[in-house]
């Protein structure tokens, strides 16, 4: 094959992919911050300028850790581990730990706030990722596979559910199955975990209102159009007003006054209403391409632990993206996580330049991303 009609190498597409998700949801993101910013040009002018900046930085740190040997981070995964538990738990602490919407989920540090669970996400998928690849010819017994497995499970769950950060703990329970199989895991004990998860579901659901109030509002969305079921409603009418094509870009109605957060948890929601099914069918591609190049580079990686690493964040990434999407469409109960590159969040896009930066470290041999 001549060098003209030689594919593009996979962390090449993988980083086009990034920044055409990046660009598209920057895009959105000016659209719906009108609906934050209304006619006040310098509120939006500082909203976006923000979200600008924490997008610079998120791609910095991808570069950055691209170009760093992945196997350092498997040296200190314990630590990596130890040091994003201790940070997660900081929320606890009064006068560090800042309460919002009900939720214990950020910490202030000299007037910077952000989410550490974004930290203790990509510390269990780094430590799991090691742990699995130590014991890879023991991973298929209840000792050395199972048990560290709920083990972890069970840590993020007392860590993340007393926030409450339900839907994060889930996400991290899917990363980390995933790894699982994987590694090799045997059906019979991924039914016995599946067995032990759905007890424990219906355990947290019976001993948690919210979550029940969440249930209920799924089943049941039109029962209180002006309470708990509130931001579904509007998230329907907004996808439903959007049509084949949308209403074109910065036209959505929605945003104003209607849509809680309309260029955060509810950013899909607006984009949907602008851009219509068309638009969405497209984002939704953008994530799924994205999804299916992490997956190639995990299947093409030799190494164990780079392998079971880029699964995990591969996961993280997408079900966390098509956790908010599937929420907004009222296909499981909202959950308040964000839409990863075009909801407003910096905890979750640093987590995400971090993230794709190690996955792309997996295929960089000569440590440089711009060489073939």
């Amino acid at each position: 094959m001549s060098a003209k009609n030689k594919p593009l190498p996979l962390a090449r597409l993988f980083l086009i992919v990034i920044l055409l998700l990046s660009g598209v949801g920057f895009f959105v993101f000016m659209s719906a911050s009108l609906g934050i910013a209304g006619t006040d040009l310098s509120d939006f002018i500082k909203v976006i300028s923000k979200q600008l900046i924490i997008l610079g930085v998120s791609l910095l740190i991808l570069l950055i850790v691209a170009n760093i040997p992945y196997s350092i981070f498997r040296r200190y995964a314990l630590l990596i581990l130890f040091s994003s538990i201790v940070l997660t738990l900081l929320v606890f602490i009064p006068g560090l730990g800042v309460k919002s919407g009900g939720a214990l989920r950020w910490i202030n540090i000299a007037g910077f706030s952000f989410q550490p669970a974004e930290m203790l996400k990509l510390g269990l998928v780094i430590y799991y990722a090691a742990w699995l690849t130590k014991m890879k010819n023991k991973t298929d017994t209840l000792k050395f596979g199972v048990i560290p497995l709920l083990i972890l499970i069970f840590l993020s769950a007392g860590i993340l559910i007393s926030q409450p950060d339900t839907g994060t703990f889930l996400i991290i329970v899917t990363a980390l199955l995933s790894m699982y199989v994987g590694a090799g895991a045997k059906w019979k004990h991924l039914c016995l975990i599946g067995l032990i998860g759905l007890v424990g579901l219906v355990g947290l659901v019976a001993s948690k209102p919210y979550l029940q109030s969440r249930i209920d509002t799924f089943l049941n969305p039109n029962a209180d159009t002006l309470g708990q079921s509130y931001q579904l409603n509007q998230s329907l009418i907004a996808i439903g007003s959007g049509g084949l094509f949308g209403r074109g870009f910065g036209q959505s109605l929605q945003k104003f006054n209607f849509l809680p957060e309309p260029n955060g948890d509810s950013i899909f929601a607006v984009s949907a209403e602008e851009f219509g099914f068309v638009g969405s069918i497209i984002l939704l591609i953008l994530f799924l391409t994205l999804a299916l190049i992490g997956l190639k580079i995990a299947s093409n990686t030799t190494d164990q632990f780079g392998r079971l690493m880029v699964i995990g964040l591969v996961i993280l990434i997408i079900s966390q993206s098509f956790t908010n999407i599937a929420a907004m469409l009222g296909l499981i109960p909202l959950t308040g996580i964000p839409l990863i590159l075009v909801s407003q969040g910096g905890s979750a896009l640093l987590f995400a330049g971090l993230a794709f930066g190690l996955i792309l470290s997996v295929t960089n041999k000569k440590r440089n991303l711009f060489k073939s």
